[in-house]
């Protein structure tokens, strides 16, 4: 398969693809982006090769105010039990958390904002996506809520010391990042300017003109072959991790 078409679904217009569109079509792929609220969501996922959701300001299970998000759910559900190649960004992590048995709630240490490292977990090391990134990765926080409780049967594959739950993967192919590997300094700089529910923590945050250009520099060096490799996942030229072999059934 040549190019791939994955769905994305963007639950914010302030939290746009950014950087990551561009390294998934220069990948090969095909996107086909769904704007929420406006765009209808498909049904089902027989169309597609993969599927990525994006971030946004939306709690995982506010349905009262954004009903829409149960229809994510529900894809994501599809997505987990047909192992579709998928990866959840942020809200998208969180979504997929609960989804799939797991528990989100507010950040038990507040909210985390700006510039951070996460660590590579034991199970990322022989991850076809996570390998190959360096042990501790530059990324963007820029969230209030936490996933407390993995869902079950979920590989944890990065973390850190606030926030342990930082990436994970579920079966064999769908993927949850709680951070950002998608923005851009403007898009951070608009996120601070717009935000009352994490005034604080951006007050303390480093959200500088210099900071910001420097780890975004440094972001795309680590994620941009992280996203080709997702493009070659679901496009079948990457094979993914090996299940663990089945233990005999012992007799009486």
């Amino acid at each position: 398969m040549s190019a791939p078409r994955l769905l994305v679904i963007q639950p914010d217009p302030f939290a746009p693809l950014g950087p990551l569109g561009d390294w998934l079509t220069e990948a090969g792929a095909s996107l086909d982006l769904r704007m929420m609220p406006d765009d209808p969501l498909p049904t089902s996922l027989d169309e597609y090769e993969a599927v990525v959701v994006l971030g946004g300001g939306a709690n995982a299970e506010q349905d009262e105010k954004h009903p829409w998000l149960a229809s994510v759910r529900t894809l994501l559900t599809q997505a987990v039990e047909q192992d579709r190649t998928t990866l959840c960004v942020c809200l998208g992590a969180q979504l997929l958390a609960v989804a799939s048995g797991g528990r989100v709630t507010t950040g038990h240490d507040g909210p985390e904002v700006g510039p951070a490292l996460v660590a590579k977990k034991d199970a990322a090391w022989i991850d076809p996506l996570f390998a190959d990134l360096p042990l501790m990765q530059d990324v963007l926080q820029f969230h209030s809520d936490e996933i407390a409780q993995l869902p079950p049967n979920a590989v944890l594959l990065a973390s850190s010391p606030r926030y342990p739950h930082q990436a994970f993967r579920l079966g064999r192919r769908v993927y949850a990042i709680q951070f950002h590997i998608e923005t851009t300094p403007e898009i951070v700089r608009r996120w601070a300017a717009n935000t009352r529910s994490k005034a604080e923590a951006v007050r303390h945050a480093a959200l500088d003109d210099e900071t910001l250009t420097r780890v975004h520099a440094d972001i795309a060096e680590t994620w941009r072959p992280f996203a080709h490799r997702f493009v070659d996942l679901a496009a079948g030229r990457l094979a993914p991790v090996q299940a663990p072999p089945s233990l005999p059934i012992a007799d009486g």
